[in-house]
C-alpha cells in the first residue's frame, strides 16, 4: 500500500474538522471560526461559510445530502442546506465540542461541555439531556437507533433515539484515559455493531453495542485525535500526536503510514465510496491522497494465491472454484506458491504452509515451517525445500530454517523469476533480467546458465512444457519464441503484455495485450479475441487470467488452430488440439474432415466425441467391407457423401464406380424424384411407373395428400388413391375415380362406396353399389341411413332381403319409441319372438305407470300375437293358453282403466251404474290372483261407493266388510272408516232393478255371485259390453257335429220366411176405460221360434250344458240376430243369437267384443276408432 499526494492546501487556522458531502464531490473544514468548503477533485476553495463568532470545532453532513451542520465554542449550532445557505440556528450552554446526523432519520446530535441536544426537521424544539462529563465525540449506529457519546472521564454512554442511556462503558483508565474517538463500522456485512474507541491512554478499543469488548485493547504509542472508517468498514484511519494518519485493519491491525504531516492530526476522514484521503492538522494544513494497494499474489498451475484486507491471503483453485482464506493479522507483504507449498511474507517473519494430502482438490494448508526474520526483497519464490528471495541483483537461496544456502549475483536487475519444476531440492527457475539476458539455475548448483541473450529487456518468460522453446515478453510488447538448443528466432508477435505456453500442447501458446488474447499454433497466423488483464496460465483449453485483483479461468475453444490443422489435412495433429477442448460443432467438422479425407481412425474417435452412432455404423461397415477386400476408395466416398447430404456427388461417384442403382435407390430413399428422373433419363417404362408409386407414397408421407392422389392415379393405384380421398373426405374426388373406374374393379369401388357412406353421402354410395349389383350392400346403405321407402321399394323387388330390412326398421323403431309400430313390423318380419318381447315390455311398462287402457291393448295384441304363432303345431297348446290368458288380461285392464281413473281423478267420466257394472266384473273375474296393477282396494271401495248410491245397501255392507280385511292406503282410511259406520243405518237389502237376469234362463242373478260371470241357474256365461259391462241379451250357441262354419253362416244367410203373426195386441174400448190386451191365445214366440225351444232345456245338475243346434234352426235364424266371432285358425268361430233383436248390439270386427250399438257409435266418434283393440273405423284390412 501506497499514499499518493493528489493535492494540498494551507488554511490560516487549526483544521479541528471535516465532512464529505455524500457524493464525494464537496468537502466541509472547520478552520478557525468559518467553514471551507472546497472541490474534492482539484481541491479548489469554493466558499468560506461565515456564521459562527468563533471557533467552529464541529462539522457534520446528512446521509441524504441535503443538509450539513456545524458547531462552535460560541455555543451555537448552524444548519446549512447543500446550496452552502444557513437555514436554522439553536444554541447551547456550552461550546458545542461535536455534531452528528442519525444516517436513517436525519435526526442531529449536537454535543457540548455538560449536555447533548437531539433535533429532527420535523420538531420545532432540541431536546436536550444532562451529562456528567464533558463529551468530546459522538456516532449513530448503521440503523440509526443508538447514539455513542464518548466522555473525558473515560466514559462511553450509549442512549436510545430519545436519549435514555441504554448502556455504560466504563474504560480501565477513567478520567486519566479520556475518550478522544468513537466511530462505529458502516459494515453491513457485520453481524453485530461494533464500536471503535480511541483514547488519550494511548489505546484502540473494540466493542459490540452490548457493551462487550471484542478482543484487546491496542497499544498505539500516540495520543489519537480522530478515528474514521472506509465507506465499507474494510480499514480504520487514525491520526494524532505522532504528526501522522495511520491505516489499520477493521480488526486494528497497523498496516502502514498514509501521510506524515508537520504538526498534530486533529482530523482525516475517507471520500465516500474510495480510495481518497483527506488529512487536517494543527497548523491548517489540508492533504489529500490517493491510496493505492498493489496486487500481492502467486500462481502455480491450477492454484492461485493472493493478499485479501491486507492481512488475509486466499488461495483459490481455479478449476474447482474452491477458496480458502488464511488469516495471518499482519500486513501480509508477498506471496509465493509451488505444488503443495504456500510461502507468506509477513513484517517480521515468513510463514511456510504445505497441504495436508496429496490430493490435487485438497485446499485444507498447514503450518509447516516460520522463519522469524525481517527480509526485504522484491521477489519471493518457494520450492519444495527452500525460499529463493530476490532483491535487486541477488538471488539468495535459504532453506526453511531460514538457513542462507547459496546466493547468485547477476549482471543486471532481475524482472522476473518463474519456478520451472523439478525434483524436490534440485528445482528450476527461469530468470529474466533487464539487460536482455535469460537464465536457468537449478537450486543446488551455484552456476547460472545462459539460455540466450537479447536486447531488450525481458518483461515476462515461459517455457514450453518439453523444455525445448522459450518464450519472452520484452519491454517492447513483443512476444518472441525462441528454440532452446539452436537459440534460432522461431516467430516475434507484437501487443504482448504477458505469455503462457499450453502446459499440455507443446506447440500452443497464447499472449495477451492491448485487450486482446492471441492463440497461437505451430506456424500458423495467431488467432485473436477479446479479453481484459493478463494471461498467466494455459491449461488445456483454459486460460488463466489475471484482471485488476480477480484472478479468472476462461474456457476457450481450441477451434482456431484446429481448423488451421484442418486446412493442411493434418488430421492427427488437429484432433490433438480438439482434445484439449472444442465445441461439438468442432468436434463433427473435425469428424466430417477426416471421414472425407478417408482418416477413418481419427473420424471414429470424433465422432464417438459426439456420440454420433450413424456415423459410426457408417465407419464400421467401410472397415469391414475392407476387411472382405473392396478397395474402392469412390463407392466408399460415396457412402460418405450419400450420408453428408452431398447427394449429387454421391450420384457421380456412384455412377463413376459403376453402381447406378445405388444412385437411383439413395434419391428415391430421399423423395428426389425429379432428380431420379433426370437420372435415369428415358430409360424403363416399369421403373418410370415404380417410380411414381414410390413418389406419391412419399407425398403421403409428407402430408400432400392431392398430389399423392394424382400420382397414384396415375401409376393405376386406385386404391391407395381411394383410401387417401376417403381419409380426407374429398367427396368430389372419390366420385370422379368411382365414375372413371371399370365396374370390374371392385375393390376400389367398394372402398368408394364404404367412404361415401362414411362421409355421410348416401346417394353416391348406392350409385357405387349399383355399379357393381351390390344389394345386399345397398339395402343394409338403405338400412343405416334410414332410407326406409327405398329400403320398402328394394324388398318388394327383392322379396329375400325382407328381413335384412324389417328387422332393423323395427329394431330402429323400438329405439325411437315407436313400440306398436315396431311391434308390428317385427311381425311382419316374422320374428314372433321379438314381436312378442316388445309387447311384454310395452305391457309392462304401462301396467307400472298406470297406463291401465294400454295395457289392455297391449294384452290384447299380445293375445293375437300368440293366437298368431298358435297356427305352428308344435307350439298350438302353449300359444291358445297363453292367447286365452292374455285375452283375460286385457277385459280386466281395460275395465280397471275406468276404476283407476275414479278413484284417481275428481271428476268421473262414467255413470255410476256404469262403475258398479264394472266393479262388479271385475270381482266375478278377481277368483284367483290378482293381477299387477290393479287394486282390490279400489274396486271395493268403488263397488262401495256406487252401490250405496244405487240402492245396493247389502252389497255396500259386503264390500265394506271385505275391504277391512285388506289393507288400505292411508288416504282412503277414513273415508272408508265413515263409509262403513254409515251403510249400517241402511236397509239389509239391494234394489232389485240392479239385479242382473240370465237371459238364457231367464234367471234373475244376485249382485254377488260366487260362480263368476256366469248364471248361478244355467251357468250360462254373461256376455258383457265392453263399454257399460251391463249383461247383453246374448246366447252363445254351438254348431251340432259335422255343420262347418261356412255352412253355417250360409244357412244363416238363408233367411227362411217365418209365420207372420197378426197384432196380437187387442184393443178394448168401453164407457170408463181403454185397455191394450195382449192375446196369449195365440201360438207363443216359443213355438214357433226352434233356437228359444233349445233354450228352454231343463238343466240337470251343477254343469254347464251348451246350447246346440242342428241345420234346421240354423235355417230359421235371421241374419241380423246372429253375431258371429271370426277367430283364425286354430280357434272355433263363435256364435251369438239376440234374444232381442230391436235392441241393436254391434261387434268389433277386429276384437270381437260387444256394445250396444249407440255406446259404440258414440265411443267411435270420440276417439275414432274401438275403444278396445284401436282399430281406425276407416281401416280397411280387417
Amino acid at each position: 500500500m501506497r499514499a499518493v499526494l493528489t493535492w494540498r492546501d494551507k488554511a490560516e487556522q487549526c483544521i479541528y474538522d471535516l465532512a464529505f458531502k455524500p457524493d464525494g464531490t464537496q468537502l466541509i473544514l472547520a478552520a478557525g471560526n468559518r467553514l471551507l468548503v472546497y472541490d474534492t477533485s482539484d481541491g479548489t476553495l469554493l466558499q468560506p461559510l461565515k456564521g459562527h463568532k468563533d471557533t467552529v470545532y464541529c462539522v457534520a453532513y446528512a446521509k441524504d445530502g441535503k443538509r450539513f451542520a456545524s458547531g462552535s465554542a460560541d455555543k451555537s449550532v448552524i444548519i446549512w442546506t447543500s446550496k452552502l445557505e444557513g437555514i436554522l440556528k439553536y444554541t447551547h450552554n456550552d461550546s458545542i465540542q461535536c455534531v452528528s446526523y442519525n444516517p436513517v432519520t436525519h435526526q442531529l446530535a449536537s454535543c457540548s461541555s455538560n449536555d447533548f441536544g437531539l433535533w429532527s426537521p420535523e420538531q420545532k424544539s432540541v431536546s436536550k439531556h444532562k451529562s456528567s462529563s464533558k463529551i468530546t465525540c459522538c456516532s449513530w449506529t448503521n440503523d440509526g437507533q443508538y447514539l455513542a457519546l464518548g466522555m473525558f472521564n473515560g466514559i462511553i454512554s450509549i442512549r436510545n433515539k430519545n436519549g435514555e442511556e441504554k448502556v455504560k462503558i466504563e474504560r480501565p483508565g477513567g478520567s486519566l484515559s479520556p475518550i478522544w474517538s468513537i466511530c462505529w463500522n458502516p459494515s453491513r456485512e457485520e453481524h453485530n455493531d461494533i464500536l471503535a474507541v480511541a483514547d488519550w491512554g494511548q489505546k484502540l478499543s473494540f466493542y459490540q453495542l452490548s457493551g462487550k469488548q471484542i478482543g484487546k485493547d491496542r497499544l498505539l504509542n500516540f495520543d489519537p485525535c480522530c478515528i474514521s472508517y472506509f465507506t465499507k468498514g474494510e480499514y480504520i484511519l487514525l491520526g494524532g500526536s505522532d504528526k501522522q494518519v495511520s491505516l489499520f485493519t477493521k480488526d486494528g491491525v497497523r498496516l502502514g503510514t498514509v501521510g506524515e504531516q508537520n504538526s498534530w492530526v486533529w482530523t482525516c476522514k475517507v471520500k465516500p465510496d474510495s480510495n481518497y484521503v483527506v488529512v487536517g492538522c494543527q497548523d491548517g494544513t489540508i492533504s489529500f491522497y490517493q491510496l493505492i494497494f498493489s496486487t500481492v499474489h502467486g500462481l502455480y498451475k491450477d492454484r492461485y494465491a493472493y493478499r485479501d484486507s491486507m492481512t488475509d491471503v486466499i488461495v483459490q483453485h481455479l478449476i474447482t472454484e474452491q477458496k480458502v482464506r488464511i488469516k495471518c493479522k499482519e500486513l501480509v507483504k508477498k506471496i509465493a506458491i509451488y505444488k503443495n507449498r504456500l510461502a507468506i511474507q509477513l513484517p517480521e517473519k515468513i510463514l511456510i504452509y504445505e497441504l495436508y494430502s496429496d490430493d490435487s482438490s485438497d485446499m485444507h494448508y498447514r503450518v509447516k515451517e516460520k522463519i522469524v526474520k525481517k527480509f526485504e526483497c522484491n521477489l519471493l519464490v518457494v520450492c519444495a525445500d527452500h525460499i529463493i528471495l530476490c532483491q535487486e541483483k541477488r538471488l539468495q537461496c535459504l532453506s526453511f530454517s531460514g538457513v542462507k544456502e547459496r546466493e547468485w549475483q547477476m549482471e543486471s536487475l532481475i524482472r522476473y523469476i518463474k519456478v520451472i519444476g523439478g525434483p524436490p531440492g534440485r528445482e528450476g527457475l527461469l530468470v529474466g533480467l533487464k539487460n536482455g539476458q535469460i537464465l536457468k539455475i537449478f537450486v543446488d548448483n551455484l552456476f547460472a546458465i545462459v539460455l540466450l541473450k537479447q536486447a531488450t529487456a525481458v518483461r515476462c518468460l515461459d517455457m514450453s512444457a518439453s523444455r525445448n522453446k522459450l518464450a519472452v515478453v520484452d519491454e517492447n510488447d513483443t512476444c518472441l519464441v525462441y528454440d532452446i538448443h539452436t537459440k534460432e528466432l522461431l516467430f516475434q508477435e507484437p501487443n504482448a503484455n504477458s505469455v503462457a505456453w499450453n502446459t499440455q500442447c507443446e506447440d500452443m501458446l497464447c499472449f495477451s495485450g492491448g485487450g486482446y488474447l492471441n492463440i497461437k499454433a505451430s506456424t500458423f497466423p495467431v488467432h485473436q479475441q477479446k479479453l481484459q488483464g493478463f494471461v498467466v496460465g494455459y491449461n488445456g483449453s483454459k486460460i488463466f487470467c489475471l484482471h485488476v485483483f480477480s484472478m479468472s479461468a476462461v474456457e476457450v475453444p481450441q477451434s482456431a488452430p484446429m481448423y488451421q490443422y484442418l486446412d493442411r489435412k493434418m488430421f492427427k495433429e488437429a484432433y490433438h488440439i480438439a482434445c484439449l477442448g472444442v465445441t461439438d460443432t468442432d468436434w463433427r467438422e473435425l469428424a466430417m474432415e477426416a471421414l472425407e479425407g478417408l482418416e477413418f481412425e481419427t473420424a471414429k474417435k470424433a465422432f464417438t466425441r459426439v456420440q454420433d452412432l450413424r456415423y459410426l455404423e457408417l465407419i464400421n461397415s467401410i472397415e469391414e467391407r475392407k476387411k472382405r477386400g473392396e478397395t474402392n476408395n469412390d463407392l466408399f466416398l460415396a457412402d460418405v457423401f450419400s450420408y453428408q447430404g452431398k447427394f449429387h456427388e454421391a450420384a457421380k461417384l456412384y455412377r463413376r464406380s459403376g453402381h447406378e442403382n445405388l444412385a437411383l435407390d439413395m434419391y428415391t430413399d430421399l423423395r428426389m424424384f425429379e432428380y431420379a428422373k433426370d437420372f435415369l433419363g428415358s430409360g424403363d417404362p416399369k421403373e418410370t411407373k415404380m417410380l411414381i408409386t414410390k413418389q406419391a407414397d412419399w407425398a403421403r408421407n409428407i402430408h400432400e395428400p392431392k398430389a399423392a392422389v394424382e400420382m397414384y392415379i396415375s401409376a393405376g393405384e386406385h386404391v391407395k388413391a381411394v383410401e387417401i380421398s376417403g381419409d380426407h373426405g374429398w367427396v368430389d374426388m372419390l366420385i370422379d375415380i368411382a365414375r372413371k373406374l371399370d365396374k370390374a374393379e371392385r375393390e376400389p369401388l367398394l372402398m368408394c362406396a364404404q367412404y361415401f357412406r362414411k362421409l355421410d353421402n348416401p346417394g353416391y354410395a348406392a350409385e357405387t353399389y349399383l355399379k357393381i349389383g351390390d344389394l345386399k350392400s345397398l339395402v343394409q346403405l338403405h338400412v343405416e341411413t334410414q332410407r326406409w321407402d327405398e329400403a320398402f321399394a328394394l324388398g318388394e323387388k327383392h322379396p329375400e332381403f325382407k328381413d335384412d330390412i324389417y328387422v332393423p326398421y323395427a329394431q330402429w323403431l323400438a329405439e325411437n319409441d315407436h313400440f306398436e309400430e315396431a311391434q308390428k313390423a317385427f311381425h311382419k318380419a316374422g320374428r314372433q319372438g321379438e314381436a312378442v318381447r316388445v309387447l311384454e315390455q310395452l305391457t309392462h311398462n304401462a301396467v307400472v305407470e298406470s297406463r291401465f287402457q294400454d295395457a289392455a291393448y297391449y294384452y290384447w295384441m299380445l293375445s293375437m300375437q300368440c293366437l298368431d304363432i298358435a297356427q305352428d303345431p308344435a307350439q298350438k297348446d302353449a300359444m291358445l293358453s297363453k292367447f286365452h290368458h292374455f285375452q283375460h288380461l286385457a277385459e280386466l285392464y281395460h275395465g280397471y282403466h275406468a276404476i283407476q281413473r275414479y278413484m284417481e281423478e275428481p271428476f268421473s267420466f262414467h255413470l255410476p251404474e256404469t262403475l258398479f257394472n264394472i266393479s262388479r266384473f271385475l270381482l266375478h273375474s278377481l277368483t284367483k290372483d290378482t293381477p299387477l296393477g290393479i287394486s282390490k282396494v279400489n274396486t271395493l271401495f268403488t263397488l262401495a261407493k256406487q252401490s250405496k248410491a244405487l240402492g245396493a245397501y247389502k252389497l255396500a255392507r259386503h264390500a265394506y266388510d271385505k275391504l277391512q280385511g285388506l289393507q288400505i292406503p292411508t288416504r282412503f282410511q277414513k273415508s272408508i272408516e265413515l263409509g262403513s259406520l254409515a251403510i249400517r243405518s241402511k236397509p239389509f237389502h239391494d234394489s232389485e232393478e240392479l239385479v242382473p237376469l240370465c237371459y238364457r234362463c231367464s234367471t234373475n242373478n244376485p249382485l254377488l255371485n260366487n260362480l263368476g260371470n256366469v248364471c248361478i241357474n244355467c251357468r250360462q256365461p254373461f256376455v258383457f259390453s265392453a263399454s257399460s259391462y251391463e249383461v247383453l241379451h246374448l246366447v252363445e250357441f254351438y254348431l251340432e257335429e259335422g255343420i262347418t262354419d261356412e255352412e253355417a253362416v250360409s244357412l244363416i244367410d238363408l233367411e227362411a220366411p217365418r209365420h207372420k203373426h197378426e197384432n196380437k195386441w187387442q184393443e178394448i174400448t168401453n164407457s170408463n176405460s181403454q185397455t191394450l190386451r195382449l192375446d196369449e191365445t195365440m201360438d207363443s214366440m216359443g213355438d214357433d221360434d226352434p233356437f228359444t225351444a233349445k233354450l228352454s232345456f231343463e238343466q240337470g245338475g251343477s254343469e254347464f250344458v251348451p246350447v246346440v243346434v242342428n241345420r234346421a234352426v240354423l235355417r230359421s235364424m235371421s241374419r241380423r240376430d246372429v253375431l258371429i266371432k271370426r277367430w283364425p285358425p286354430p280357434l272355433q268361430w263363435q256364435y251369438f243369437r239376440s234374444l232381442l233383436p230391436d235392441a241393436s248390439i254391434t261387434m268389433c270386427p277386429s276384437c270381437f267384443q260387444m256394445f250396444h250399438s249407440e255406446d259404440y257409435e258414440l265411443l267411435v266418434l270420440q276417439h275414432t276408432c274401438c275403444p278396445y283393440c284401436r282399430r281406425r273405423i276407416d281401416d280397411p284390412s280387417v
